[in-house]
């Protein structure tokens, strides 16, 4: 199958606006290079000997995190910047969702932007005559057509562009996180046209954070970090690849995260709501925690689970004197605060007896039926009557991912039935 979209060994270095700066343009040629001589802190290189290519008819999906060099790709190929080095190479006629509406005119009407702009994506005057109507109507703004685009709300002005470059009918589609041009109708309507697109033969290159889209709509995914190309092939595939990167980083973030709230909490007063408390470390030290462990299925130190998981809390503990008056509690809050589950072993019913020297306390979770989010979680170890030894208030952070996307805290085990009528695909 031939290429509609071809990148080799691509390059591209953009200066730093740090350093030395040129006085005028005939200082920099005179100078015969600007780029060669910068160095290393002055240039920034935003992608680097990236190759890929995108088969004629397909939809491909470049994926990454923030300042990966998504962006960039798309502004090579759609021609806004060229290579440092390396090639590129676009066969079709180039439509950009990419910066929409760029060469609006504030002063003028809706309709005389869509003749100037569509003249600019290469149609003819005649071409958007044919499709003025469908543009309009595709943007819902009839009514507000022959008004000057300053009065238009930023969503009307991204409907309109949208609108615009959607209907030139181009080989090759570049798309760059534009779904949030509207409301939820039209967010289904893109989705439609996009879809026709692919069944109507079309390219489509398309940049986005949304890895369900790409799963939905993608033959093929390319990931980007730091400029280089990390994977491509099935979505599926490199989705799975990216995202265990992501997390990886994640824990590593937490871990840090957790460090320095633990190194740096200052010893703290006790205060009667303990909901009400702020971030900090308290107590007699009678019995310390001197360390606190998160552990994920086959007992892997980690700060990052899945909804459902098993995770074990452990905490290490000593005293220097026999103690037989002690309770151990645990509690998870989220990130607006809200108490998710708090226990102890004395509403647990159980006695306390002796505790002497140092040893461990582990609480399990068999299944952490949590919802996608960041949660805190206190530990602490006190008298039957209250009284701290060693309280640790919200200092240990974690997240729960989850490919389901539920609202609130909990997710209990559930499951749905259906009459024979009420059927899912």
């Amino acid at each position: 199958m031939t290429s509609a979209i071809e990148l080799v060994n691509v390059s591209k270095i953009y200066r730093r606006y740090a350093g030395k700066q040129f006085a005028t343009l005939k200082s920099a040629l005179l100078k015969r290079s600007i780029l060669r001589d910068l160095q290393p802190n002055e240039a920034f290189r935003a992608l680097n000997d990236v190759s890929f290519s995108v088969a004629r008819g397909s939809t491909v999906g470049v994926i990454g995190r923030n300042g990966s060099g998504k962006s960039t790709v798309l502004k090579l190929v759609a021609g806004i910047t060229k290579p440092t080095s390396g090639s590129v190479r676009v066969d079709g006629r180039i439509s950009a969702l990419i910066e929409l509406g760029a060469g609006f005119h504030p002063e003028i009407s809706g309709r005389e932007n869509v003749f100037i702009n569509g003249i600019m994506l290469g149609l003819s005057k005649r071409e958007v005559e044919e499709r003025f109507d469908d543009i309009v109507d595709f943007a819902e703004l009839r009514e507000f057509i022959d008004a000057p685009v300053k009065t238009y709300s930023s969503g009307m002005y991204m409907r309109l562009g949208f609108a615009v470059a959607i209907h030139v009918d181009p080989e090759v589609l570049l798309v760059d996180e534009v779904l949030a041009v509207g409301d939820e109708a039209f967010t289904h309507k893109c989705l439609d046209k996009f879809g026709e697109f692919h069944r109507r033969g079309k390219t489509i290159l398309i940049v986005t954070h949304s890895l369900g889209l790409v799963e939905r709509l993608c033959d093929h995914a390319v990931w980007l970090d730091g400029g280089e190309k990390q994977a491509d092939g099935d979505p599926k595939r490199v989705i799975g690849a990216y995202l265990t990167a992501v997390e990886q980083t994640e824990k590593q973030q937490m871990a840090a995260t957790t460090a320095k709230a633990v190194q740096s909490a200052a010893p703290a007063a006790p205060v009667g709501d303990m909901f009400q408390a702020a971030e900090g470390r308290w107590g007699s030290r009678e019995v310390e925690i001197i360390s606190v462990a998160l552990l994920g299925p086959g007992d892997e130190p980690s700060f990052l689970f899945h909804t459902g998981d098993s995770v074990s809390i452990r905490l290490g503990v000593q005293c220097s004197q026999p103690i037989s008056d002690f309770v151990f509690g645990i509690s998870v809050f989220n990130a607006d605060g809200v108490c998710c589950f708090g226990t102890n072993t004395d509403i647990e019913a159980m006695t306390s007896d002796r505790i002497d020297g140092q040893g461990d306390v582990t609480f399990v979770i068999e299944h952490l039926d949590l919802v996608e989010g960041t949660y805190k979680l206190d530990v602490a170890v006190h008298r039957r009557d209250g009284a701290p030894y060693d309280y640790h208030r919200l200092l240990y952070t974690f997240r729960v991912k989850s490919r389901t996307h539920d609202v609130g805290i909990f997710r209990p085990r559930h499951r749905w039935t259906f009459s024979p009528n009420v059927r899912f695909k």
